[in-house]
């Protein structure tokens, strides 16, 4: 039997969220509530063992209904009972939600790197069984909340290490 990682053991939800998931992201405007953008998305969550490239890995494929793709890579160090982001995207944090007496809740502060100003909080909702995720993310510019995101997303499998079907989710 395998020792659990310090990351599996200080942050049970986040390492439950280990493996695919799909869903949608819409991004809507605050001020108007207009949707101003929509996509289907596929997340690679990983905790390697062996910490390699980074004690958490995170990979997002984004596919637009014109036919656009995205893929972005977000490695992440563990530290002080969060996850850390120092990226070409984001430089931000991740740690369980304070109070949460059922422990399915997350909070995660990021900067978006070559956006001045601009900051998000995004609150992580997982359903008990962890076959349901719900995510808001609340953008700030300057300090004035300017967009919100709100993301579904339903769990596929937890063998990220085989994971190899990169088409569009249905």
């Amino acid at each position: 039997m395998t020792a659990m990682t310090p990351i599996k053991e200080n942050m049970p939800l986040l390492a439950k969220a280990e493996g695919v998931w799909e869903g949608v992201y819409r991004y809507y405007d605050a001020e108007t509530g207009e949707k101003v953008d929509e996509h289907k998305s596929r997340l690679i969550c990983r905790l390697p063992d062996d910490a390699t490239p980074a004690d958490y890995h995170q990979t997002n494929h984004y596919y637009w209904a014109d036919g656009r793709q995205e893929t972005r890579d977000f490695p992440a160090s563990y530290r002080d009972g969060r996850i850390w982001w120092d990226n070409e995207h984001i430089k931000g944090n991740c740690g369980a939600m304070s109070p949460d007496d059922k422990g399915l809740s997350m909070c995660l502060y990021w900067e978006r790197k070559g956006e001045p100003g601009v900051y998000l909080y995004e609150f992580i909702q997982v359903d008990p069984e962890n076959k349901l995720k719900s995510r808001t993310w609340q953008w700030f510019r300057d300090g004035k909340c300017f967009m919100r995101t709100l993301i579904d997303e339903k769990f596929v499998t937890s063998d990220w290490q085989n994971w190899d079907n990169f088409d569009e989710p249905h």
